[in-house]
């Protein structure tokens, strides 16, 4: 009895070998092609290294980026202080918005990413740093930058309104904005005649016919003074 059951198990083994060499063809693929969906409050790549508080960078040289409206028709600027913000907190606002806009058509852009690890450590430790586990994902948000957008078929009240309730959930003082409104250049707003040419320019001007005072050259062959 046992060679007539080796043979029927070989002939099932057989059988399902070429069933799934039919079912699975050679040029199917075992992976998606589709790109995946950017996720903006978890980066997709860990640190390699732990990052520093840090403060957030403050332009300079004139440059106003980053604190107007370019994809949406509205947004939600902070105007108080930088800070770090975490993943939670911006999520919180986002749900806030979601909220508030349900049943709407409206399109929301956020400008900031939670990209900053953020290490806490525990009680007890001894004094120095690089000894913090990992806590949770932020973002450094600098003054005068735009972090959320909004861009539909929606009044500037209800935006407005959306933007408000966002702002009550997270922390730091917020300002709503619309598409046009003028640049930031570090606390200055380029609006009533103040452009960058003129933050530019010197504070006190030169007369024109100001002369250049020279020292009084000492006479030939006297002896410099000691």
């Amino acid at each position: 009895m046992t060679p007539r059951l080796n043979i029927f198990q070989g002939l099932q083994l057989n059988s399902l070998r070429s069933t799934s060499s039919t079912t699975l063809p050679a040029s199917a693929r075992c992976f998606s092609t589709t790109f995946p969906s950017f996720n903006w409050l978890v980066p997709k790549h860990r640190e390699k290294r732990k990052s520093q508080k840090g403060r957030p960078r403050m332009p300079t040289g004139g440059s106003s980026r980053g604190t107007t409206v370019i994809w949406g028709d509205y947004g939600l600027r902070m105007k108080d202080h930088d800070r770090r913000v975490s993943a939670d907190q911006l999520k919180i606002g986002y749900e806030t918005i979601q909220k508030r806009l349900r049943g709407m058509k409206y399109k929301f852009y956020p400008r900031v990413a939670a990209n900053i690890g953020v290490y806490t450590s525990g009680n007890e430790q001894r004094m120095g740093k690089g000894k913090g586990k990992f806590d949770y994902w932020a973002a450094r948000v600098a003054v005068n930058r735009i972090i959320f957008e909004l861009k539909g078929d929606l009044h500037e009240k209800v935006a407005r309104e959306a933007f408000r309730l966002a702002a009550a959930k997270m922390p730091g003082l917020y300002e709503f904005v619309k598409k046009g409104d003028p640049p930031i250049v570090g606390l200055t707003k380029l609006q009533n005649g103040v452009t960058l040419e003129s933050l530019k320019r010197a504070r006190r001007e030169v007369p024109l016919n100001s002369e250049k005072k020279n020292p009084p050259s000492s006479p030939e062959g006297s002896a410099p003074s000691q």
